[in-house]
């Protein structure tokens, strides 16, 4: 029986293999549970995270299929959609459900999921055995209610390619499920609007006149295929490795309105299934936010005032430290619109823009290991306000980014190292005649600390050890007192070598993955799991709450 089909674990099953996070190195067996094999061999464990399932209400329940398809090239699903008639049209919560399955060869291969041209799931896909895997990825996207009342195209896309080499055939069901809004489930208070950017120049937004709260999702991704899909470790022109770019490898994620900068953010450095020159590293427990990637927000109320004028206006977003024009990266952009009912117009204005000196610095250090060491960060604060029918209302969001790295390598790449940390602060501050100041303040810390060594032998024995964190601090201040906080780490760590020269089957590949997966927060949260698998063999499912 293949070990996917007897996954039913218990949860809080403790197997004394504890991962990375307790004491168990690549290629060790396990005193309590399943014995793992010697190395990996033509199956493994179906993909899974130790992050939480979606929360959902004991209502009725509806379910839409938005599309099934079987992606073989980079030809799109097209479909339509139509809302579900026995759950209302104001529901408690709506999940969305990916259900994909593929054997054989294939890399990680990146896709989209539209509805009515709302990005509603960006993802990639985990690496497959020759026997198959199969794997889910569960999203709350109650927020794009406004889109789902309607009938709606779909277009879906997991860009493929088939030959004799790469056979792996990508298989995908995509569902809505609806959750009626009924005795203690109310309706979920969303967006009034979801709005994409059009026009001739594909970059135009025309928001209701009565906005008075506009956010802007960017679905940001370096990827490609080319080196902006490991822009964390590309280097000055003038450096000698394989991957360069003209400024280094800091990133800086901007939104403009009409030419002038609205938003600044840290991309998260995203490894995707195949990352690291190490698959071994992603079969079973994939790095964080690799099949599900996290739009980036930006809070555009205080351009509100200048939105609200009924006329177009041109919504950028850029990438700095990429030249404009060059491919590799990916930047598709939601709006959500909340109006004002009690007026026809909402006026406002812009009252404060201030920008500090962008800095993007690297250092170069040659020598029989060479070091490059970057820093870099960016401060912008902008206060506007709105009119609206209860009053005057002022918003100031004031953001804040810094990146330090240090990437070592050798000739040949034979050794190469990345230690970084990406910081990103936002405190949003919203202060109105009919209720006291309220702040709420964010602060994301990225982390990457991983090295690859290529042995001198013939097989050129390639390991990789990395740790990869996902941190978000957030607390709600109300007339400075603070009423909410919730906090969330999520960490993964991997340790995995096989012999790079060698035929798939001759690899002798060896690995032990994990990932911890932590949230609390003041409304009683209590979240706390991790999983580790060693050689493709699940040995870890603990529940710590």
């Amino acid at each position: 029986m293949r070990q996917r089909r007897t996954m039913s674990l218990v949860s809080g099953l403790v197997l004394a293999a504890g991962a990375l996070f307790g004491a168990t190195p690549a290629g060790a067996a396990t005193a309590n549970g399943p014995v793992p094999p010697a190395e990996f061999g033509n199956d493994w464990h179906d993909p899974l995270s130790a992050a939480p399932p979606v929360a959902k209400p004991h209502t009725r329940s509806c379910q839409v299929t938005l599309g099934e398809a079987q992606f073989r090239d980079f030809t799109p699903y097209k479909g339509s959609y139509t809302p579900p008639k026995k759950c209302g049209d104001r529901w408690s919560k709506v999940v969305l459900r990916l259900d994909g399955k593929v054997k054989g060869r294939q890399y990680d291969r990146l896709g989209y999921l539209h509805v009515g041209g709302v990005e509603v799931l960006k993802t990639s896909t985990p690496e497959p055995s020759v026997d198959g895997i199969t794997w889910s990825v569960e999203k709350d996207v109650t927020r794009y209610s406004d889109t789902f009342r309607r009938d709606q195209p779909v277009e879906m896309l997991i860009g493929n390619v088939v030959n004799e080499t790469y056979t792996g055939v990508i298989d995908v069901r995509a569902t809505l499920t609806f959750y009626a809004a009924e005795g203690a489930a109310k309706p979920a208070a969303t967006p009034d609007r979801v709005l994409t950017l059009g026009g001739p120049d594909a970059d135009s937004l025309t928001t209701p006149r009565n906005s008075q709260r506009i956010l802007a999702e960017v679905y940001a991704t370096g990827s490609g295929g080319g080196c902006e899909e490991y822009w964390y470790l590309s280097v000055p022109e003038n450096t000698p490795y394989s991957c360069k770019a003209k400024e280094g490898p800091y990133r800086e994620v901007q939104i403009k309105v009409d030419g002038k900068l609205a938003g600044i953010a840290a991309p998260f450095p995203t490894v995707w299934t195949g990352g690291w020159s190490n698959p071994f590293l992603w079969y079973v427990v994939p790095g964080p936010r690799a099949l599900d990637i996290k739009p980036i927000q930006y809070d555009l109320t205080p351009f509100a005032g200048l939105l609200n004028d009924g006329r177009p206006h041109k919504v950028e977003v850029g990438v700095v430290g990429v030249p404009a024009g060059q491919s590799g990266w990916n930047t598709p952009v939601n709006v959500l619109v909340w109006q004002d009912h009690g007026s026809r117009v909402v006026t406002g204005g812009l009252t404060r823009h201030a920008e500090g000196a962008p800095v993007n610095s690297t250092k170069y250090a040659p020598g029989s290991e060479h070091r490059l060491d970057t820093r870099g960060g960016h401060r912008l604060t902008v206060a506007g306000y709105v009119t609206t029918s209860r009053g005057r209302v002022d918003t100031r969001i004031a953001r804040s980014l810094t990146n330090t790295s240090v990437h070592r390598w050798t000739e040949g790449e034979k050794l190469d190292a990345l230690k970084g940390e990406w910081t990103d602060e936002e405190t949003v501050t919203v202060k109105g005649r009919y209720g006291p100041e309220r702040a709420t303040q964010v602060r994301r810390t990225y982390t990457m600390d991983g090295t690859t060594t290529i042995g001198a032998d013939a097989d050129a024995r390639l390991r990789t050890v990395l740790t990869l964190g996902d941190k978000s601090d957030s607390e709600t201040l109300v007339g400075g007192r603070r009423t909410a906080f919730s906090q969330l780490d999520d960490v993964y760590k991997g340790d995995a070598a096989y012999h790079s020269n060698a035929p798939r089957e001759q690899r002798h590949a060896v690995g032990t993955t994990g990932e911890r997966y932590r949230l609390y927060g003041s409304d009683g949260t209590c979240y706390d799991r991790s999983v580790t698998s060693v050689q493709g063999t699940l040995v870890e499912d603990r529940r710590h709450c």
